[in-house]
């Protein structure tokens, strides 16, 4: 079974960090800036969110799309982003190259272990045949800790840091270097990072 990488189907339609929320943390009282700090708050959410983003997470709720080449065997469709709150649809290619849409009834999902989140096939159900193609089987789920007040704090407190630190060296160090997180940013990131599914 081949995976592709997932797609985004539909951004969040805020950032986890706002605009008053960085200025207050960069002691900052007037609006002449306003524009760079914003550019930094976006800068730092696209570093950390989605399956680019080094957390390998979602944010803010948002809706991302899955394709694989065919029904997994073992009976678990592993979801590639955390957390999901819910699944949309699965939809198939039939072995007519005719799609349709999995009825919810045969599976359950989403649910979560250890490696994440994923969707199961229930014990007295089996997978249907699919086309041969590399997007036989598609995924669409809703992800992300809801709004920007629901996203942990320490990702926020990372955020503020990365943020801060931006602002005050907007150069790198010495020619050639690119700026490395800060030590603090990077602690409160880690227990959140998940590995590859």
């Amino acid at each position: 079974m081949m995976r592709n990488a997932p797609t985004l189907v539909e951004a969040p339609s805020h950032k986890p960090v706002t605009l008053a929320e960085a200025k207050a943390h960069l002691r900052v009282d007037t609006n002449d800036e306003d524009f760079l700090i914003d550019a930094l708050i976006t800068t730092a959410a696209t570093h950390l969110d989605g399956w680019s983003g080094i957390l390998g997470r979602a944010l803010v709720t948002q809706t991302w799309q899955e394709t694989l080449s065919a029904f997994p065997v073992c009976g678990l469709l592993r979801l590639r982003l955390a957390p999901v709150q819910t699944v949309e649809a699965i939809l198939y290619r039939d072995a007519a190259n005719t799609e349709r849409t999995l009825s919810p009834s045969l599976y359950e999902g989403p649910l979560a272990d250890d490696l994440g989140a994923y969707v199961a096939l229930k014990s007295t159900e089996v997978w249907p045949a699919t086309y041969e193609r590399r997007d036989a089987v598609t995924v669409r789920y809703v992800c992300g800790y809801g709004a920007p007040a629901d996203v942990p704090a320490p990702v926020k407190q990372a955020m503020l840091l990365m943020i801060g630190d931006w602002y005050a060296n907007r150069e790198p160090p010495t020619a050639g270097t690119a700026l490395a997180l800060p030590f603090a940013a990077s602690a409160l990131l880690a227990p959140l990072r998940r590995g590859c599914v």
